[in-house]
């Protein structure tokens, strides 16, 4: 597993020692992030990863959020219920020398604490087949987790459904291999 763009290209990431955790592959990574930066949630050709105030949620390796991190973003924060998980994040942060713009918070994303401030661009990979998504999605916009306008990129099993809350539209949709990931803005 390796940063697949930006300043940190192909720096290789801790991967995790047991199935527990299962990383969005480089090739679906590469695909998203190549999907916000010139798709249809580029605005005015300007990329929302650019200065983007980032929220990991079940953050597992880090990887989506030090990717943005690599690619711009300003800040990111880091959200898992599993400690072993977090730390993992930490360590690939600290690898790459972004735990200064890196925080990591130990909480379940469907009760999750009030934001200090709201982030543009959200990504949650719960655990495939558990119905996690929604009522994260929920908890979230409940706690403030989401700006005016902002971005969620929520990562499920490829014949998952991705509830849309009341406060979001759902903007694109891409399968790729076992993954689907479906694009939602907060209007």
């Amino acid at each position: 597993m390796r940063i697949v763009a930006g300043q940190h290209r192909g720096r290789v990431l801790q991967s995790p020692a047991s199935d527990a955790v299962r990383p969005t592959s480089d090739r679906a990574r590469e695909s998203l992030f190549n999907i916000l930066e010139h798709g249809k949630l580029a605005t005015g050709g300007l990329s929302p990863v650019r200065g983007a105030r980032v929220l990991d949620c079940f953050c597992g390796t880090g990887a989506l959020g030090l990717e943005a991190l690599s690619r711009g973003a300003a800040a990111a924060i880091f959200l898992d219920l599993d400690p072993a998980a977090l730390s993992l994040a930490r360590a690939n942060a600290k690898t790459l020398c972004e735990t200064s713009r890196a925080e990591f918070i130990t909480a379940d994303a469907r009760r999750p604490p009030r934001a200090t401030s709201p982030r543009t661009l959200v990504f949650l990979d719960p655990p495939y087949g558990e119905g996690l998504a929604g009522p994260a999605l929920l908890a979230l916009a409940d706690a403030g987790w989401f700006g005016p306008g902002a971005i969620a990129v929520v990562e499920t099993a490829h014949h998952e459904d991705v509830p849309v809350p009341e406060g979001f539209a759902a903007v694109d949709e891409r399968r790729y291999g076992k993954a689907k990931l479906t694009f939602l803005k907060r209007t």
